[in-house]
């Protein structure tokens, strides 16, 4: 499986007899699979399946998925549904025997979800609605493999993106590296132009100006934090190419990758090393967002 993306979009239609449907299904940057279903009265019961299709095929984002339904009958009117309102009224009645409320008035039960629901679909019996929903269901899994189809395309375009990206942090570490190395004579140098102002006479030791170039070198040396950026640099080349849902190992990569760079810019005694380094910032702040979208 390659890079998958969390951003998508897909839809589908469907129709039985006089019904007309439509699926709708956006898919965003999400921490786990959060799916949050629309559906007209009369079809709350297809949100447990539709879940059940969701965690088949996705395993992050945040999805906002919507079913429009259209009949075709001249005749489509509202109708309360006996057994709904039968419960409505009965779980009333208790709460106004057990706190000594006034009972619920007759809007109010209206108003509850089931209790009116449009006459097409409370005419219906169980074996005609258990398949009405089942080819909506149908018509649901294929908006959803092709949801996953397009998050799949958006994935090999942010592989692409990200494994460029990953390019130029290793390029930048490269020349971070050369220019670290050089950072040694250079240090030597501008102590001993500083000594040289502050103290004309005696001139200060061989010796002395060693130990102390010595000290500022070890403050300075960036070894460490390359070594890191580099393994993180394969780390993260081995992720992409893994096939799996990596977008959490990425995000916390880059959090790595960025306290590498801060060190380095901390410990830098040159300004090319220190542009370079902010350079390395920016780079690794890119790669954090695209990787945010990695399912």
């Amino acid at each position: 499986m390659a890079l998958v993306s969390m951003t998508g979009f897909a839809e589908s239609a469907g129709a039985l007899e006089a019904l007309r449907w439509r699926w709708e299904a956006r898919s965003v940057n999400g921490r786990g699979l959060d799916l949050r279903l629309r559906t007209p009265p009369g079809f709350d019961g297809l949100e447990p399946p539709a879940r059940l299709l969701a965690a088949e095929r996705i395993r992050r984002g945040s999805l906002q998925v919507t079913l429009t339904v259209e009949s075709q009958d001249s005749v489509r009117g509202l109708k309360v549904d006996p057994v709904a309102l039968a419960s409505a009224v009965k779980l009333a009645r208790e709460v106004a025997a057990e706190t000594g409320l006034a009972p619920a008035r007759v809007d109010g039960l209206l108003a509850l979800k089931g209790v009116i629901v449009q006459e097409d679909n409370a005419s219906l019996d169980p074996v005609a609605r258990a398949g009405r929903d089942a080819a909506i269901l149908k018509s649901l899994a294929d908006t959803f493999d092709a949801l996953a189809k397009a998050r799949a395309g958006e994935g090999t375009r942010l592989a692409a993106l990200l494994t460029g990206q990953i390019d130029e942090i290793a390029r930048l570490t490269g020349e971070a590296a050369k220019l670290a190395a050089a950072q040694l004579p250079l240090l030597r140098d501008k102590l001993a132009g500083q000594l040289k102002e502050l103290i004309a006479k005696p001139p200060v030791p061989e010796e002395r100006l060693a130990q102390e170039v010595a000290l500022l070198a070890l403050k300075a040396d960036v070894r460490e934090e390359l070594d890191r950026l580099s393994a993180h640099v394969q780390e993260a080349r081995q992720l992409i190419q893994s096939g799996e849902a990596v977008g959490r190992k990425l995000d916390f990569l880059a959090q790595e990758f960025n306290r590498e760079a801060n060190t380095l810019c901390s410990k830098s005694a040159d300004i090319a090393l220190t542009r370079l380094g902010l350079n390395l910032k920016a780079v690794i702040d890119q790669f954090r967002e695209q990787a945010q979208n990695v399912e």
